[in-house]
């Protein structure tokens, strides 16, 4: 599933990317790279061991499916969340950063690096959710 398919307006305004990554994140992604090659990927977590982390893998660590959508780019690496997840946030931004530390118990690439990738997240504007062609979240 693609979340950008319905988003291209009929209002002709470019729907708002649903996930961004501050400088600090892309610049890390662009470590990473540096060391493990172009080709990762990031997968929004849903949970348990991993914290709900934005996790960075490696070609073949992690299988997409049916279950995963595709949200967008950071850098040049491809970002999913399982769909569950997704329709739970879908009225929101996801905004990838970090933090000084380990991310404690997470199985993403950047761990030895003494960083984590962090997600925060913002309501979309109701300008922003009719372009991505969302109806507004019930009161």
């Amino acid at each position: 599933m693609k979340a950008m398919d319905a988003a291209t307006a009929t209002q002709g305004t470019p729907p708002p990317p649903r996930v961004v990554a501050t400088p600090a994140a892309l610049e890390l992604v662009a470590l990473l790279q540096a060391k493990h090659g172009q080709d990762l990927m990031f997968h929004q977590s849903g949970g348990c061991c991993d914290n709900s982390a934005a996790n960075c893998y490696l070609p073949g660590e992690i299988t997409m499916g049916a279950g995963d959508v595709y949200l967008g780019d950071i850098g040049s690496c491809r970002f999913y969340i399982g769909k569950a997840q997704y329709e739970t946030w879908k009225h929101t931004q996801l905004i990838i950063d970090v933090l000084d530390g380990h991310g404690g118990g997470t199985f993403s690439l950047e761990g030895p690096e003494g960083k984590a990738f962090h997600t925060r997240s913002r309501v979309f504007t109701a300008a922003e959710l009719a372009a991505l062609g969302i109806s507004a979240p019930g009161p």
